[in-house]
């Protein structure tokens, strides 16, 4: 191979569903280092909202936080990497020293092969704003239709509606893991007690920002274990609901909304 086309490798960690890329494992590294991610977003050149997107979506896609963090906003707070987190470092690190050591003899396999494109991988894109990994614990079969449930949390299970025939081709069964994605705007979010709604999921958490558009209102909401949820809102609504941190809400999403995808 010629020096502009020498063999390299893009590492990306799986567990299950979780992927964690080089990059997210350099955040993680220096949040660990500084103790703090508003810290860590400047040394890469992030914003700290761009780095605490990547915190809570790996938070979201294992079934154990790897960054606790502490309020306080852009200028304060603090941030540690969990024991959990910790392992996924380390297992990067380790992988990604065995791909090196490899890469000199796949360069010799592969001199002069013409379809080299064969071995590059494909990886999912999806427009979902919220991607949380689960198990999967219940299938109410239906006629057409079946209910699945997964256990993101302790106490938390989102429902969703899926055809039998999807149910087939996914393979889907008690026990396996899989991914829900839902569209930011298909969360509605509901303040008060005593709720009637026809929404199949009704999470309750607490509001842990609110970022303000000039028409829509960005809304992210902890629902425990580590995991987050976020809502797209239009900015009147935000206003009329009062929503600020530390509010209680409940996240009304449909099941048919959900979108369950596995490996």
């Amino acid at each position: 191979m010629t020096a502009e086309a020498d063999l390299s490798a893009s590492l990306t960690l799986r567990r299950g569903m979780a992927r964690v890329s080089l990059e997210r494992v350099v955040l993680l590294e220096s949040i660990g280092e500084l103790g703090s991610i508003s810290a860590a977003a400047k040394r890469h050149g992030l914003s700290y909202k761009g780095a605490w997107d990547v915190v809570q979506a790996l938070n979201n896609l294992f079934d154990g936080p790897l960054v606790e963090a502490a309020p306080g906003g852009r200028t304060g707070g603090s941030a540690v990497i969990t024991p959990r987190g910790q392992a996924v470092i380390a297992a990067f690190r380790r992988v990604g020293m065995e791909i090196t050591a490899t890469l000199a003899k796949l360069e010799g396999l592969l001199a002069g092969e013409k379809d080299v494109d064969l071995f590059w991988s494909l990886g999912m894109r999806t427009s979902a704003r919220n991607a949380l990994r689960g198990e999967i614990i219940d299938i109410a079969p239906g006629a057409v239709s079946a209910e699945v449930t997964l256990k993101i949390a302790e106490g938390v299970h989102l429902t969703a509606m899926l055809t039998r025939r999807s149910i087939d081709e996914l393979e889907l069964a008690v026990g396996r893991p899989a991914v829900a994605l839902i569209k930011a705007s298909f969360v509605v979010l509901a303040v008060g007690d005593g709720l009637r709604t026809s929404a199949r999921n009704q999470i309750a958490g607490v509001v842990a920002s609110r970022e303000d558009g000039a028409v829509n209102s960005e809304i992210i909401v902890d629902i425990g274990g580590g995991k987050t949820l976020t809502a797209t809102i239009t900015l009147e609504s935000a206003s009329a609901l009062e929503l600020a941190p530390g509010q209680a809400v409940a996240a009304l999403i449909k099941a048919p909304h959900v979108i369950i995808a596995v490996e």
